[in-house]
């Protein structure tokens, strides 16, 4: 450009500029600790079940139910603690995009244009006013392009970004994790939702068969045939069954309602698709064994863990580069005119480069400090991980354990009350020959009921375990807007 010639860069500005693109990073490059975990494996009567284990992706399809998967698909559309999640994960993404731009050049345009009228009695306004043809007034203007650029010759700059990058990972694994806490929140609702459904269909049985025989009791008492206490007796038991219905009534509201808010409606407004009763859906097969590389996969408190252990490790090299300067080159290139009509030409051209330099020399200890809360926060992050590791172990081992132990029960009690349904299947044919009373049958009706009762709390409790293990295992998700690691900067 007219009145500006280039010449080469000095050979120390030219090696400043090589080393400012290779960016050796100050710090300990991350690597992923060993986990250290050994494979978990189910107790031996989940691992006879014949039945393949559904994908760990959409474990949910495994109960065959169209209503609970199409809850699930809306409660991942409009759930509103799943929308507050996605949105810290877009303002920690931007956050990690706001690191690396500062890595780059920064150019900015500016344009000004000042009028000003010059005071007579200044020492410049006396000595201009002097020469014939003297004005005043004058207007300035100014046309710049101005650009600026740190140097990252030591890396704290990319150990910025590099942390900042691991932090919106770990974000990306916290809204994975409520996508799995939420799936596993309308399955455990909704099949305790229907499980009281159940209940109470057997209630208004029981409750009817208890009737009867308070009715004959009084019969029986009334001709003498009969003592006080067995209408004493036949009124509590009818009186208890009618006591549990309220407490099924609340759970099956509480349920309707809970479901309503997963899912981001108003509470009511699924009474329609819910109220009417539908059978417990059966649950699926669960893993029989659980790899330590499926829980470090799979898990997303476990991927926000290591995450952030990666993102608190680039924070000490971030720390460290305040040892050494901080080199930034700058450069100014605009016009400066009295006649903003003929501004841009040679004569007005006016151009700056320039090159500086800060170190913090001495500052009583302050990065010493900065290096030393660094290297404290990744110890945290790393104990965190640690006991994260421990503890989805524990949580896979706890869910087998109870699915197992309330599979047992479960087919205990359903032996109990096959039994309670013979027996009472026996004494109507008694009853039918005139051997047994009609009063003897309703309360063995009642009996059997009773336990078709508890077999119906039973498998609800089931079901949910099931939701519980394929939960703690990481199921859920098909490994997509899986956070990618970080790879260390060298």
């Amino acid at each position: 450009m007219p009145g500006f010639s280039v010449r080469p860069a000095p050979p120390l500005l030219a090696a400043l500029l090589v080393s400012a693109l290779a960016a050796c990073a100050v710090g300990p490059d991350y690597r992923r600790p060993a986990a250290g975990l050994t494979a978990l494996s189910a107790p031996a009567a989940l691992a006879s079940d014949p039945r393949p284990a559904p994908p760990l992706a959409r474990w949910w399809l495994g109960f065959d139910d169209a209503v609970l998967t199409g809850l699930i698909t809306r409660g991942e559309a409009q759930n509103l603690d799943l929308a507050m999640v996605l949105a810290r994960v877009e303002q920690a993404r931007a956050a990690a995009r706001a690191a690396g731009a500062r890595m780059l050049p920064d150019l900015a345009m500016s344009n000004q244009v000042a009028r000003e009228r010059q005071s007579l009695e200044s020492p410049l306004g006396e000595l201009a006013s002097q020469f014939p043809g003297y004005s005043r007034d004058a207007t300035q203007t100014d046309l710049d392009l101005a650009a600026s650029w740190e140097l990252d010759l030591f890396g704290g700059l990319a150990r910025q970004r590099e942390a900042a990058l691991a932090e919106a990972e770990a974000a990306v694994a916290a809204g994975l994790g409520r996508r799995l806490i939420l799936a596993g929140e309308i399955a455990e609702s909704y099949l305790a939702l229907r499980a009281d459904q159940s209940r109470l269909t057997l209630l208004e049985r029981q409750v009817a068969a208890l009737s009867e025989v308070l009715a004959l009791a009084r019969q029986r008492y009334g001709r003498g045939l009969a003592a006080r206490r067995e209408v004493d007796e036949a009124e509590a038991a009818l009186i208890q069954a009618r006591a549990a219905r309220p407490l099924l009534e609340i759970d099956r509201a509480a349920q309707e309602n809970r479901l309503a808010v997963l899912v981001g409606e108003q509470p009511g407004r699924l009474n329609t698709l819910l109220e009417r009763p539908a059978p417990l859906p059966r649950p699926p097969a669960v893993p029989a064994e659980v790899r330590p590389a499926d829980l470090l996969a799979r898990r997303p408190d476990i991927i926000a863990a290591e995450r952030q252990l990666a993102a608190a490790t680039a924070g000490i090299g971030a720390a460290v580069a305040d040892y050494y300067p901080k080199f930034t080159l700058q450069g100014v290139a605009g016009y400066e005119s009295l006649h903003g009509s003929d501004l841009i030409k040679a004569s007005t051209f006016q151009p700056l480069a320039a090159a500086g330099m800060t170190w913090r020399l001495f500052d009583f200890g302050a990065v010493d400090a900065e290096v030393a809360a660094a290297k404290g926060a990744r110890a945290e992050a790393l104990a965190r991980y640690r006991q994260t590791l421990l503890r989805a172990a524990e949580d896979v081992e706890n869910a087998l354990e109870a699915v197992a132990a309330l599979r047992q029960r479960q087919e205990d009690l359903a032996r109990r009350a096959a039994d309670l349904a013979q027996s009472r299947d026996s004494l109507r044919a008694a009853e039918m020959r005139g051997l047994a009373s009609r009063a003897d049958l309703r309360l063995a009706d009642s009996r059997s009921l009773q336990a078709e009762d508890d077999l119906a709390e039973a498998r609800g409790r089931t079901a949910r375990a099931v939701v519980a293990a394929f939960r703690a295992m990481g199921g859920g998700w098909g490994g997509e807007g899986r956070p990618e690691t970080g790879q260390p900067v060298k």
